[in-house]
């Protein structure tokens, strides 16, 4: 983290600049000390400000120029959803956005719900097979070879928190739309994908 200098810093940096003489004495020309004190009280804002612009840079921790951040990611999208009226749902999706290489394996659709704030597992459909499937297994041919369940629990809760949340918003958050709509977005184009809501 940087430092942060203080006001009084500032002042006695700007009273070092001063060029000599009786027109820059302090003690001759007191006006002149507290035009250095307030330019050292906005030096030091400044200071602050610039500290602030690098949390900013940062999509995990923004705030000011999330909106910023959003619109060069092309959020909201058609995808956004309940969780995502919240200011860490809004970064979960445009973290999810910024840092998604694509990939059709389950790890890659699991890590993806992670970002979005969602823990879920998948199921993938074998076909089944004489010599490798048990008595009594589901007969899972024709279509079922390209389908696949994605697994979540019934709700999903995004809890207000210091630090992470803005004042005004709610307590708590929740709702499966935005996974949904992600996962189906970006799951191959040849397979079909079942939702199971679960305690």
């Amino acid at each position: 983290m940087v430092a942060l200098r203080a006001t009084e810093e500032y002042r006695e940096q700007l009273q070092a600049l001063l060029p000599v003489g009786p027109a820059w004495d302090p003690e001759l020309a007191p006006e002149v000390d507290a035009i250095l004190a307030g330019m050292a009280t906005e030096l030091a804002r400044i200071d602050g400000r610039v500290v602030d612009l690098v949390g900013e840079m940062d999509p995990a921790t923004t705030t000011e120029l999330l909106a910023d951040w959003e619109r060069v990611a092309g959020l909201p999208d058609k995808c956004a959803g309940t969780l995502e009226t919240t200011v860490q749902g809004r970064r979960n999706a445009l973290l999810a956005k910024l840092t998604a290489t694509g990939g059709q394996s389950k790890a890659y659709f699991i890590a993806l719900a992670a970002t979005l704030g969602y823990t879920i597992t998948i199921e993938e459909f074998r076909p089944f097979r004489a010599g490798l499937a048990v008595a009594g297994g589901a007969l899972t041919n024709g279509g079922w070879m390209f389908t696949w369940r994605v697994r979540a629990p019934e709700v999903t809760v995004i809890p207000f928190r210091a630090g992470r949340s803005s004042a005004g918003e709610q307590l708590r958050a929740w709702g499966n739309d935005t996974l949904e709509c992600k996962i189906r977005k970006l799951a191959p184009a040849h397979t079909v994908v079942l939702f199971s809501y679960e305690n």
